[in-house]
């Protein structure tokens, strides 16, 4: 009996705090006052009985070359474990695996847009499938079609030939969701058939780096494998996100999902259906972060927006007057906050639309009109001719900022393989206890600019830096440009 005495003392006075609390709770009255339907726990069964029939399992099947060894099957596939045995007790003496190929199945998640039958997804449910159906709720099985699908946002639109019309949902404005709001994912996880989870969005606008226009809702609504391209609901019904991605040791929930907008889906379902395709703006710009340092050195208070590293010749950007150096404030009436925010605006742009750029050039504003063209999904590619090494010669003539700088000359041209449209002074040894070695700057690359003004020799790049110096700039900003040609803007600090 003795040794329950130590905890007696504990026990009441976790007794006599609970009594406080109550008596505190009875003096004070009750703590909630907002109506019972914006309580989320009382909504949910209703919406998901509402929105149930809209969500459906999609199925893929797909050939797998399984020569050589264990196939590698697609994400959230309920083979997967069954192969792994299957293969390793098939295994030769000589620990090869017999030439076959298989037919294999993936399972996941989408929903209803439409009565005639178009449906939602991720591209990459039903990427590389030789055949998609789609299950409905109560068990009916269609075949689809691909109309269109979009690997930059990871969606893809499918269509079924319904015999009757189908119980569909519609989207809803992701921009007004709020951080503690409810939300409730609707999917196919582990291949359990239509499951319900509820959550709260826990984030917004979350860059998870899987692509150029990541603006993710990040919830703890349970999302697993199996769950990608289902929707996510707010408590109208309506559809706020589609369920694309989890972190996760394990392949479960651990209570970070993330779901794409709404406001990202919808047109992109849109051009889907009518072109089977995504036409984009383009604008012609390489862009990068308007950190602190760039902001002091470019007088722009607060940091904002983004810089334009480099202009495409052949860009919209060029014929309107945009140039390097230029901070992109606002686009078409959209403020740029940060530098991610531009590629979405402009892409999410009608192609051919006039629109009006504000930038902010050397510390001053101005207004240019660009009509935007049209982003190509080619990727550009780029050769270096290989040139004979020039012969040795000492480079260093003048140190700036920890950095050994020379003329570019023809021989050191050679040398570091400059392209002939890169002019400046050619970086040729950095101090590796210095700034410019935290920002990567290597030899071999130019300085083509120092605060958005063109210097030449090296002499011309060190009277620069000092003459900032006692202006009492505390930083500077060089336009430092690789040996092919990418231009990138640095701060560094001159105190």
């Amino acid at each position: 009996m003795g040794a329950f005495f130590p905890c007696l003392p504990e026990r009441r006075r976790v007794t006599r705090a609970v009594l406080a609390i109550v008596a505190a709770a009875v003096i004070a009255g009750p703590v909630l006052t907002r109506p019972a339907e914006a309580r989320g726990p009382e909504a949910i069964a209703d919406v998901a009985e509402q929105v149930i029939d809209a969500v459906v399992n999609i199925s893929t099947k797909q050939s797998v070359d399984i020569r050589g060894g264990i196939p590698q099957l697609p994400p959230g596939s309920p083979f997967e474990k069954f192969f792994e045995e299957f293969f390793k007790n098939k295994q030769g003496q000589n620990g090869e695996n017999p030439p076959v190929q298989r037919r294999v199945n993936s399972l996941g998640s989408g929903f209803i847009i439409d009565p005639a039958g178009y449906v939602v997804t991720n591209n990459h449910v039903i990427a590389d499938a030789d055949e998609v159906d789609v299950i409905l709720n109560d068990g009916t099985t269609m075949r689809a079609t691909i109309v269109g699908r979009d690997t930059k946002t990871d969606l893809a639109l499918l269509k079924v030939n319904p015999t009757k019309p189908l119980k569909a949902v519609k989207f809803g404005d992701s921009d007004k969701l709020r951080l503690g709001e409810w939300v409730i994912a609707i999917g196919n996880p582990f291949s359990l058939g239509g499951t319900v989870t509820a959550g709260i969005v826990s984030a917004r606008n979350r860059d998870i780096q899987s692509g150029p226009y990541d603006n993710y809702i990040q919830t703890d609504a349970a999302i697993n494998r199996g769950n990608s391209g289902g929707p996510l609901f707010n408590l109208n019904g309506e559809v706020v996100g589609v369920n694309t991605a989890i972190i996760s040791p394990s392949g479960g929930s651990i209570g970070i999902g993330f779901a794409v907008p709404s406001k990202t889906v919808m047109p992109v379902i849109e051009q889907l259906r009518e072109y089977k395709e995504v036409r984009r703006g383009w604008l012609g710009v390489r862009i990068q972060q308007v950190n602190a340092e760039i902001a002091d050195s470019l007088n722009i208070k607060p940091a904002r927006g983004a810089l334009v590293a480099g202009v495409d010749e052949k860009g919209p950007a060029k014929p309107a007057g945009i140039e390097p150096g230029d901070v992109i404030v606002k686009f078409d009436g959209q403020a740029i906050k940060e530098m991610r925010d531009l590629p979405r605006i402009v892409a999410d742009t009608p192609v051919g639309k006039d629109v009006t750029v504000e930038v902010i050039r050397k510390g001053a504003p101005m207004t240019v009109h660009v009509k935007l063209g049209r982003l190509q999904d080619t990727e550009k590619q780029a050769s270096l001719e290989k040139k004979n090494s020039a012969p040795e010669e000492k480079p260093v003539i003048k140190k700036a900022l920890g950095l050994d700088l020379a003329n570019l000359t023809d021989a050191l041209r050679k040398k570091h393989k400059i392209k002939d449209g890169v002019n400046g002074v050619l970086i040729t040894g950095v101090d590796p206890n210095s700034a410019a070695a935290d920002k990567h700057l290597a030899a071999g690359m130019v300085i083509a600019e120092v605060q958005q003004e063109p210097v030449s020799t090296a002499t011309e790049l060190q009277s620069r830096i000092e003459t900032l110096r006692k202006a009492g700039k505390k930083s500077v900003v060089l336009l430092v440009v690789s040996p092919d040609g990418d231009p990138t803007f640095v701060a560094l600090a001159l105190q």
